[in-house]
């Protein structure tokens, strides 16, 4: 059971496994770009490439997927970011319960953005837990985690693909552990629980009065989605990469001020410090780096400001 990207990965393990899959659930097709075209999921289209029967049922609780699920008498159900919470009816029917892979190391940031919401923290450590699923939002056993380092750059993208690959081979791991009989599981501390909930395009809205490092984990946490936005003379300019400068400018600077235009960067004063611009991206242009622009955008300009 998965949707976006993140599931193929384990997807793929299961197939190269040479696992007996039944079935692929997904989310129903969605209208996707300025067409609205309907599209399928990533995992659907992988699925069917691969001959995989696919389910998109539009309801989980009406009864009919559960009768269907129950037909297929599944052992087991791995679920990778299905993105639907699972009811109580549905969890019960495989013999080993449903399975999930949680881009984080619970308890800390259950719920829906794990990646971005660590990024954003400036977390230095994240990680995949693979969790026995109970009717809580990622409240159930854990079965196994593996930590991950985050770099001071990586950026939520990143992470988000090193964590998918991490995820399929903790699963797989897993999955030897059930045959063999030889699972460990570890109840969750609800008393030190995070939550990161769904991000919003609003997420990606800089405050130039706060540190530059925040700005900088901020940047890379809505990268690619949904991008770090500022405003520049009235227009939108997104921001896609920045380094944390370690110079400290004079009082009475307003923050986001451009201090300083260079071919390297654009340098801009913050709550706290200050951060160089590298790549930005105007509104209704692609990205650029800052040597392709730098000329155009001169110092003394605030943005942020209408």
């Amino acid at each position: 059971m998965g949707t976006p990207l993140f599931s193929i990965p384990c997807l793929q393990m299961l197939i190269e496994e040479e696992h007996e899959i039944a079935a692929v659930v997904t989310q129903t097709d969605k209208p996707k770009g300025r067409g609205n075209v309907m599209t399928a999921s990533p995992v659907k289209e992988f699925a069917l490439k691969h001959g995989i029967k696919v389910l998109q049922p539009v309801k989980l609780r009406s009864g009919g997927f559960e009768t269907e699920l129950r037909d297929m008498s599944p052992d087991l159900c791995i679920v990778a970011a299905y993105g639907r919470i699972l009811p109580a009816d549905v969890l019960d029917v495989p013999k080993y319960g449903c399975i999930n892979v949680h881009a984080s190391l619970l308890p800390f940031y259950r719920g829906a953005a794990p990646i971005n919401r660590a990024i954003m923290n400036g977390e230095r450590i994240s990680g995949i837990s693979i969790m026995q699923m109970d009717e809580g939002l990622d409240t159930g056993d854990i079965l196994m985690q593996k930590q991950v380092e985050v770099g001071e750059n990586m950026t939520a993208g990143e992470l988000h693909d090193i964590l998918a690959v991490a995820g399929a081979e903790a699963m797989k791991a897993v999955l030897a552990d059930i045959r063999n009989n030889s699972l460990k599981i570890t109840r969750q501390r609800d008393e030190i629980a995070t939550y990161a909930p769904i991000m919003t395009k609003e997420d990606g809205r800089i405050d130039w009065k706060k540190p530059a490092s925040d700005i900088h984990n901020q940047v890379r946490g809505v990268n690619p989605w949904p991008g770090a936005f500022t405003s520049y003379c009235g227009r939108l300019m997104k921001i896609w990469e920045t380094v944390v400068c370690d110079k400290k400018h004079g009082r009475g600077v307003l923050p986001g001020t451009i201090i300083e235009s260079l071919k390297s960067c654009l340098r801009v004063v913050c709550g706290e410090g200050e951060l160089e611009i590298t790549q930005l991206q105007m509104d209704n242009c692609r990205r650029m780096q800052i040597g392709e622009c730098w000329h155009n955008i001169p110092s003394g300009i605030v943005l942020g400001e209408k």
